[in-house]
């Protein structure tokens, strides 16, 4: 786990690569807080679905936060005209 807090944005679009994108960026950055695997493949899993259902809904962009703070993690998915997503993981100690 970093020993400080951070704070990952980005806006994405509903184009055919971001799939791909966004699989690796949720490895990455997962990885980087010291979550497993099997954390990881959940809540890569979780993410694509939540971008996915807002896709659906007729959103063509959507922003991703990654928020570490005070030893969690907060996932949040925001597109216009849908529900927010969110998720939260306790980070492992260091």
């Amino acid at each position: 786990m970093p020993d400080h807090d951070f704070l990952f944005a980005l806006e994405i679009s509903g184009d055919a690569d971001t799939g791909r994108m966004l699989d690796e960026l949720c490895t990455v950055v997962l990885g980087h807080v010291g979550l497993g695997a099997p954390a990881i493949a959940e809540l890569t899993s979780a993410l694509s679905g939540a971008v996915a259902k807002s896709g659906a809904n007729g959103a063509r962009r959507c922003d991703v936060r990654f928020v570490a703070r005070g030893g969690e993690l907060l996932i949040v998915v925001s597109c216009p005209g849908a529900a927010e997503w969110r998720t939260t993981r306790a980070l492992p100690a260091s």
